[in-house]
Parts: C-alpha cells; structure tokens; sequence
C-alpha cells in the first residue's frame, strides 16, 4: 500500500467518512483529507509517511500516543471529536507545542438524555422485563419512581448540568459535586451543593460527569460504594476509568448497592468475557451516549472548523492544553 503524502488532515474517527460534510468543509478550505479509522491497521512504514505530511489530526477515541505525535513532525493541532481526550497523549503533544483540542458542547444533550435512558431502564426494570417476556415469563417486575428521587451528579459542568436540567422536569431532587462548583446555576436551578461522600451517601442514583485524569482514575472505588444507599445506582457516561470496575462487580454482587449502568469502559471494546456483562443488575451500552446524529454532525462541523482556523494561522479553541504555547516542537 502507498500513502498518499502531503495530506493536511489526517481523520482517524470512524464516524466520518470520505464526502461527508465535514469533508466538504475541509476542501472548500483547500485542505487535503485522508480518512484512516485505524492507524495500527497499517504497516509501520505507511503509518510514518502518513502521519509525516499531516499538519491536523481529526481524533476518534482510538489511542494517539507518543509515537505517532512525534512522527507528525508538521502536526500543528489535534481535535479530539468529542469532551474525553485520554486518547490522546497529552503531554507528548504539549512538549511539542501541538494544541489539543476538544468539541466542547458537542454531545452535551445527547449524553444527558442517555443518562436517562440507561437511568429509566434500570430503575424500571426494563432489560430485564424484556428478556423475560422473550423467554416466555409474563413476569410484572416492580419497578421505581423518579420523581421525589434524589439524583446525585459528580461533576457540573456542561453535560452535568444538562441532566440536571432533565432531572428537574421528573421532579427529582438534584444534588452534586464539582471541584469548581457553578454556585450560580445551581441556585437558579434547585442543585444542592455537597462534598463526593456526601453526594454519594444521599442519592438514589448517581451520574457521573468527570474527566479522567490521575486524580479521578478508580475514584469510585470500593469505600466509596460502601458510602451509597443499597439500592441506588450509579450510571456511568464519562469514562471507565473512574470507577473501579471490580470492586463495582463485587459491591453489586454482594447487595452493597442496587445496580449500575454503564456506557464507558476501562478496556474497550469490552471483552465478551468480562463481568460487566454477566452480572445481574449491571447494564452496559457500547460507547453510545453521544452517538446521536445531531451530536456527531455538531461535532464535527466544530472539528472542521478549528482545523481550517489553526491551519490559516488563527488560534485554536476548547484547547485542554494550554501550556503547548511558547514551547518549541
């Protein structure tokens, strides 16, 4: 296989595509394009020469580590499509003074409104119902009202404060935590301020909405269960990191809490094996919270946008890393 060389943005997101508008929009701005969904997919030699023309990355969750940022000699900017950005290797590109940046927005009400779908199929009952009904059981499984629940959120930032938002129209009672709390939003929109311990011992559900970094990573952890009501449940559309995944299958094997919903994972793809998926009272979704046609659209088109400013000298925006500027590739 040859590579094409001198491409200007290289697209490593499956859910763009050659001809799309986001591809239109590059080359009206008289950028070349090449769509490669999986670098590791080619060899080593077509992957070098590849990522050495390129001047922009367009980024899906597939890992962008060390190697391939540092074979981007001419890389002046990675847009990460999407708000979780620990694909990408951060500090590799801020050593060489690539801006990382983000599609901050984007995705906000399409993950809050599967927040509330993995949320009413738990506390319903749903999935299982279904299942249920398939193998032939007329089974009326009591199920559990939102309204009057609490409803804890970690992290109020844009998507939390979307599912804030939603979980005041069922008549829930919001409570959350965020290092820098929005003491504004939250009192013009009913959210009581707690600390993590508190958020988790008073809710009936928990939703998390936190980056992870190394001061989130198994943030959830076996102690922190041990703090929630027995019968509440902790849904899960940042990332997987942020809960210990173990020690969550554990706590829900032993009653410790009701359950959990997830749609983000430690490992991903999410190995057929794994227990997340053969314990009852846990349900998972493949990564799909933001999967919705107008978030992807959105997306992109910001995607496209920051690329065609960057590259015609203007400056990046949603950028995670900051301290890229003034430091020489």
């Amino acid at each position: 296989m040859t590579i094409a060389q001198n491409v200007d943005v290289l697209i490593t997101t499956a859910f763009l595509a050659p001809g799309d508008e986001v591809d239109q929009m590059l080359t009206a701005a008289g950028l070349t394009t090449r769509h490669e969904a999986d670098l590791a997919a080619l060899s080593a030699d077509d992957r070098a020469a590849l990522l050495g023309g390129v001047r922009a990355i367009i980024a899906g969750t597939r890992p962008l580590g060390a190697e391939e940022l540092t074979q981007a000699v001419n890389l002046k900017v990675v847009v990460r499509t999407g708000v979780g950005y620990d694909s990408v290797d951060v500090d590799t590109a801020t050593r060489r003074g690539i801006p990382v940046c983000i599609t901050a927005g984007a995705n906000r009400q399409a993950v809050a409104e599967h927040v509330f779908a993995l949320l009413l199929a738990s506390a319903r009952r749903i999935p299982e119902n279904i299942r249920n009904l398939s193998d032939g059981h007329w089974e009326q499984l009591t199920g559990r009202e939102l309204q009057g629940a609490t409803l804890g959120i970690l992290g109020l930032g844009s998507i939390g404060k979307a599912v804030a938002s939603i979980g005041r129209g069922f008549g829930m009672d919001i409570v959350a935590y965020d290092p820098y709390f929005d003491q504004e939003f939250a009192a013009a929109n009913g959210v009581r301020p707690a600390d993590l311990e508190d958020v988790l011992a008073q809710s009936d559900f928990v939703t998390l909405h936190l980056f992870l970094d190394d001061s989130t990573r198994n943030l959830i952890d076996a102690q922190r269960l041990a703090l929630m009501k027995s019968d509440a449940i902790v849904i899960n559309t940042a990332r997987g990191g942020i809960i210990d995944e173990q020690a969550l299958v554990e706590a829900v094997n032993a009653g410790v809490i009701g359950g959990a919903a997830l749609d983000v994972f430690a490992e991903e793809p999410l190995p057929p094996t794994s227990p997340l998926l053969h314990t009852p009272g846990i349900l998972a979704t493949t990564h799909v919270a933001g999967a919705t046609r107008e978030a992807r659209g959105e997306s992109g088109r910001i995607a496209a946008t920051t690329v065609i400013d960057v590259l015609g000298g203007g400056e990046p925006r949603f950028v995670v890393n900051p301290d890229y500027q003034g430091v020489p590739a």
